[in-house]
């Protein structure tokens, strides 16, 4: 059988952690295709241990335009927000309906929550399961899995939950007229 993968493009947006790459790891065992999103000055450091090919570099102005609701001033990081709205951008260039955002330090597996049991997950048949609930919809502007932390064994979880938090890992669609802002998601 072959491998299943999501429809739309996923982003994994990093800095300073070419070395750990968690959400790479998950992604590339599980043969996800995905792009990440760095910036310039650590490309090099990247691209030594990830296939140049999937490396985006963040265009500067995104950083510049950043608007990160606050009065902390240039000097202190603005936060991953400029990386996932060039993402975000990157999509839209694509033509896609959508796109995955995904944080590179928090993701240590993707589990399908089966009989009390985390399960791990092969292939991205996870994420084009999320996808498919979602395109039914008109109204879903963002979605995303449960954290781990948040399934409990032993527990009877709803399938899904409404206006609710996501974390680390995001379906958005793309002609929402919102993008990131704020120093700290």
């Amino acid at each position: 059988m072959l491998p299943v993968n999501p429809e739309f493009p996923v982003y994994i947006v990093s800095k300073g952690r070419h070395e750990s790459r968690l959400t790479v790891r998950n992604l590339e065992r599980m043969g996800v295709p995905y792009r990440i999103v760095v910036e310039e000055q650590e490309y090099r450091d990247y691209a030594a241990v990830i296939d140049p090919a999937k490396i985006l570099v963040l265009d500067k102005q995104y950083q510049r335009d950043y608007d990160p609701c606050d009065h902390l001033g240039p000097e202190v990081s603005k936060g991953s927000g400029p990386a996932r709205n060039f993402a975000w951008d990157h999509s839209v260039t694509l033509g896609a309906a959508r796109h995955w955002v995904m944080d590179d330090n928090h993701v240590r597996g993707f589990f399908r929550f089966d009989r009390n049991l985390k399960v791990p997950v092969a292939d991205g048949t996870i994420f084009r399961c999320m996808e498919d609930f979602v395109s039914r919809y008109r109204n879903i502007g963002m979605a995303g899995p449960n954290d781990f932390r948040f399934a409990a064994r032993k527990t009877t979880p709803p399938p899904y939950t409404l206006n609710t938090r996501i974390y680390s890992c995001i379906l958005i669609q793309n002609d929402l007229p919102f993008r990131w802002r704020g120093r700290f998601n």
